[in-house]
């Protein structure tokens, strides 16, 4: 069937205008970053309690941050508007995706364009999964900044127009394997950032001196370990799901289960890395510091496979459909 070129064009403005709108929230989350509440160190936080506790007459809010109390209201209210514009952002991001599937009578993740768009449209709805059940919303500049770098490198480098698949690629395993490999990929995204976060946040705990204008910002060291675990539980079953069905295409489609292809390698290291920091996780003398370095090396060979793999290395895989 043709291409609906009208579909087509309205899926390419609401992917411009989520990433405007992701934008414009990054924006205010930093705001909130920088003036409200949630950036009180502990230190000042246990001062306030222990002045409160002594009977002294004091605005607790005074002493617990240098910042107005009202300016410290207006940064929440600018949280909550961020968290609005990414709930907007969302619907526009799924529009996107709704639009180009619908414009190319196909699952709307054939080339790294529409992969990236998935990609990154799972990481917001995890993360806004994660805001509701953590007080972490403050940090939601940071974990959007990714996010708006892929969605710009794959509206304007990668971006390719409505098409058909390639023939390699017209088959029911493209739901079924590509769909958990995003799913995945996406989720991954959230305990990649907040293990960085973790190794700052216990880095300033065991020396205040170190990052001492930003860790005291960041929520407890056990929250963002919390987060970084419940997400790579989530994403590794679904990460072993896609690589398993890959494995059943590649038979499939090449005569072989495994070939040690660029990706394949890569997805192999990937899930390699995963396991082992689940693994230390249940061992007690790897948890903490070295877990969540092993997690960033997991991220950081994600990161590899979507960039590194798909668009410089020639393999089997290579579907790129840069243009």
């Amino acid at each position: 069937m043709p291409v609906n070129e009208t579909l087509s064009q309205y899926s390419d403005w609401s992917y411009t205008t989520a990433t405007a709108i992701y934008v414009l929230a990054l924006v205010f989350f930093l705001i909130e970053q920088s003036f409200g509440a949630k950036g009180r160190s502990a230190a000042e936080r246990t001062r306030a309690r222990q002045l409160v506790g002594a009977g002294a007459p004091v605005d607790v809010a005074e002493v617990t941050t240098d910042v107005p109390p009202a300016r410290r209201g207006r940064a929440e209210r600018i949280g909550r508007m961020g968290a609005a514009l990414t709930v907007l952002g969302v619907l526009l991001h799924l529009s996107a995706l709704v639009l180009r599937g619908l414009a190319t009578h196909r699952v709307p993740w054939g080339n790294m364009y529409e992969y990236i768009m998935a990609v990154t449209f799972i990481a917001v709805v995890t993360w806004l999964y994660v805001i509701r059940k953590f007080p972490v919303r403050h940090l939601s500049g940071f974990m959007l900044l990714p996010i708006v770098i892929l969605m710009f490198i794959g509206g304007t480098a990668l971006y390719t127009v409505a098409a058909p698949v390639v023939p390699a690629l017209q088959s029911y395993w493209l739901w079924i394997h590509v769909t958990a490999a995003i799913i995945s990929s996406g989720v991954f995204m959230v305990p990649g950032v907040a293990s960085i976060f973790y190794l700052v946040r216990n880095a300033h705990e065991r020396n205040p001196q170190r990052f001492a204008r930003f860790a005291p910002k960041l929520p407890a060291a056990d929250v963002l370990d919390r987060i970084a675990y419940r997400a790579t539980v989530l994403a590794f079953p679904l990460f072993t799901f896609g690589v398993l069905c890959g494995a059943v295409w590649a038979e499939s489609a090449w005569g072989r289960f495994w070939g040690w292809d660029p990706k394949e390698t890569t997805a192999f290291v990937a899930w390699v890395v995963y396991a082992a920091y689940l693994h230390s996780r249940a061992t007690a003398g790897w948890r903490g510091t070295r877990a969540a370095a092993i997690n960033i090396v997991g991220f950081a060979v994600m990161v590899f496979n979507l960039f590194f793999v798909n668009l410089v290395t020639t393999g089997l895989h290579s579907y790129a459909g840069v243009g």
